[in-house]
């Protein structure tokens, strides 16, 4: 399959595998694959421009290439994004790996996802708290249909969290995966759909549930940042945390988490000494 797709011209020169992944017979559901009959991803150890597309014919077969490195393949795991590619990467048939790197690279993605999975969960509950804290005040606001929407997207949120809990991967079609599982969320999801209550009733129901998901599951899903503040007895600044290796693909969920854990009284706050550059004091955290 190599030989009809790819030639060494189109292959990057730091390119050292290639995955193809056929369309399915059964039609148009991969949005990936638009309607391409095939999907090749080159692995190269680095590149200009990543990840790099680029579309073919040959014969009568359409095809397209993605360009990806190895930190992209980790970067989407804990990101919580590109899962199409991910899917086809991990799913898709090794058409070129001469020195049988990419198997191993398969090997240490998969091993890597389970290493990543507390920074996954950190990531999603950010992202539930955003969108709770948006429907709550849509809500209050008394803006019930954009508050449904706040809550539907912190629903899907919410059955992330579920499946990384059941140990799986999360897919695109979270709706159908949750469905299968018979999640809370999903229950949640249809009593927001087809309750026979108001639309303002129905908001106040799934306020209620994120406000006990929210509390029972905050502690757990905010184990990276709450290791990092007890690893040393001296209080830590944002801006050091945010600096911090381990929380480097966090960082911009911190500031709301670090709030949130305040405000539950797991984490406690205290002020430094007044900076030269600052009005006031700083603030530091600890656990």
């Amino acid at each position: 399959m190599k030989s009809l797709f790819v030639n060494d011209e189109e292959m990057d020169r730091c390119a050292f595998g290639a995955i193809g992944y056929r369309q399915t017979a059964d039609g148009f559901h991969e949005t990936l694959m638009h309607d391409f009959e095939f999907l090749i991803l080159v692995v190269c150890r680095q590149t200009d421009e990543s990840p790099r597309v680029e579309h073919f014919e040959n014969g009568l077969v359409r095809y397209q290439i993605i360009y990806i490195t190895s930190s992209d393949l980790r970067r989407w795991i804990v990101l919580g994004e590109n899962s199409d590619i991910l899917k086809c990467f991990l799913e898709g048939d090794i058409i070129w790996d001469q020195r049988e790197e990419l198997k191993q690279l398969r090997g240490q993605i998969v091993d890597f996802e389970q290493s990543v999975r507390a920074k996954r969960k950190f990531k999603e509950f950010a992202k539930f708290l955003k969108h709770y804290l948006e429907a709550k005040r849509l809500h209050q606001s008394r803006l019930f249909l954009d508050g449904y929407t706040a809550v539907i997207r912190a629903l899907q949120h919410l059955g992330h969290l579920e499946v990384l809990d059941r140990g799986m991967r999360s897919e695109d079609g979270i709706w159908e995966q949750l469905h299968s599982l018979n999640t809370p969320a999903y229950k949640l999801y249809e009593e927001m759909s087809s309750s026979a209550e108001t639309l303002e009733q129905r908001l106040e129901l799934a306020l209620l549930a994120f406000e006990f998901s929210a509390t029972s599951m905050m502690s757990d899903c905010c184990l990276p940042l709450l290791h990092i503040l007890r690893s040393r007895k001296e209080p830590w600044s944002l801006q050091e945390l945010m600096h911090k290796g381990e929380l480097h693909e966090l960082k911009e969920e911190l500031p709301l988490v670090l709030r949130m854990l305040v405000y539950r009284s797991l984490v406690k706050q205290t002020t430094a000494s007044k900076l030269k550059e600052a009005s006031g004091q700083g603030i530091l955290y600890w656990a």
